[in-house]
């Protein structure tokens, strides 16, 4: 079982790192140019859709550093991640929701590492609407709850004084699949809407109360993208790609802010003591002090076994990490996503000393 698993993640690197880089990337395409022969070793994770782009290009640089060692990534969202790793058919997943203390009971021991963080945007298709939407905590939580359903309500009025707005149904678009993405949203519901927290609450999945399911970012965006209407939710680097609008949502200090870098990075550094004492502390919501913060932003981790038996793929595995949440946090900022403070680095590069051999300390 682990030798055929590791003919696949040889076989689609390699595919990978040939397609993002064609002739562009001399080292990885002379480590897939030498055929298997010239690898010394390979590891395979999935999980966050949220996080692919980055990861894809932290695949690439870590492969320039050590041309002789793959590593494939598979972005089939946090929760089927979870589960691959859970089975053992991947080193690694990453999620933008982190295992809390229930569901790491029963389960071998994880450490969890925060590599990054960023927006979840609001996108949406109203195509005579002339200015950019603005939502409230409580419009936005009673749009996805189905209590406002058509986009001249008084309240989105309220929120977008001066605009005029079409007299015409609000369709809400949701993910199908077990999604960190909709983990971050509904962690932020959650935390402005009694009533949404009461239910459905928050989670990879939840049992929206309205909607219709697209399967991954992607099958949301196209859903959007083809109804008129229609709201949804997506990482930023993928509504940019796709030119879709988003909207502002309203912060605790009373600021319509954009879905940004900056604003993540704000949402971020305000709960770095909270962070600081345990990492799963979510960012959504933070407080009013915060006054640049975009609310809905959220933390993604890479997922760990603490324990395993080769040596070799958990050297390779440590490696992959630290270059993540060191060297590779330069490239953060250029895909939207928001680069972590120093002090989490640290922490981060802390945990990883937490990774043993059969019982005994990697060292």
């Amino acid at each position: 079982m682990f030798r055929s698993r590791r003919s696949f993640v040889l076989s689609t690197t390699v595919a990978i790192i040939t397609a993002l880089c064609g002739t562009g990337c001399s080292s990885s395409s002379d480590a897939g140019s030498e055929g298997s022969s010239a690898i010394t070793n390979a590891i395979g994770g999935s999980g966050s859709t949220f996080v692919d782009p980055l990861m894809k290009r932290w695949i690439i640089g870590f492969q320039q550093v050590h041309p002789k060692i793959l590593v494939n990534y598979r972005a089939n969202g946090s929760g089927a991640g979870i589960d691959e790793l859970k089975k053992r058919i991947t080193e690694f997943a990453a999620s933008d929701a982190p295992l809390s203390d229930d569901q790491l009971k029963g389960v071998p021991a994880v450490i969890q590492v925060p590599v990054s963080a960023g927006p979840v945007c609001i996108i949406y298709n109203i195509p005579e609407l002339k200015s950019p939407l603005r939502l409230s905590a409580k419009s936005l939580a009673d749009i996805f709850r189905g209590q406002i359903v058509n986009w001249n309500d008084a309240a989105i009025g309220h929120d977008n004084p001066g605009v005029k707005l079409p007299k015409a149904a609000i369709i809400v678009v949701h993910r199908a699949d077990g999604s960190g993405t909709t983990s971050i949203l509904t962690t932020y519901l959650s935390k402005v809407s009694p009533e949404w927290s009461k239910k459905p609450g928050a989670g990879l999945s939840v049992e929206w109360p309205v909607g219709f399911s697209g399967k991954g970012s992607t099958g949301v965006i196209e859903l959007v993208k083809q109804s008129t209407g229609t709201i949804g939710y997506a990482e930023l680097n993928y509504a940019k790609q796709e030119d879709l609008s988003v909207a502002s949502i309203q912060n605790r200090a009373g600021v319509y802010a954009e879905p940004s870098v900056a604003g993540a990075t704000a949402a971020l550094d305000s709960s770095s003591e909270a962070i600081a004492k345990d990492v799963r502390t979510p960012i959504a919501d933070p407080p009013a002090s915060a006054k640049d913060a975009y609310p809905i932003s959220g933390v993604t981790f890479i997922l760990i076994p603490k324990d395993g038996t080769v040596e070799l793929d958990r050297r390779t595995l440590k490696d992959f990490v630290q270059y993540a949440v060191t060297d590779g946090q330069s490239a953060t900022e250029g895909l939207y996503y928001a680069k972590l403070p120093k002090l989490l680095q640290e922490e981060d590069q802390k945990l990883l000393t937490e990774m043993t051999v059969a019982g005994q300390p990697l060292k």
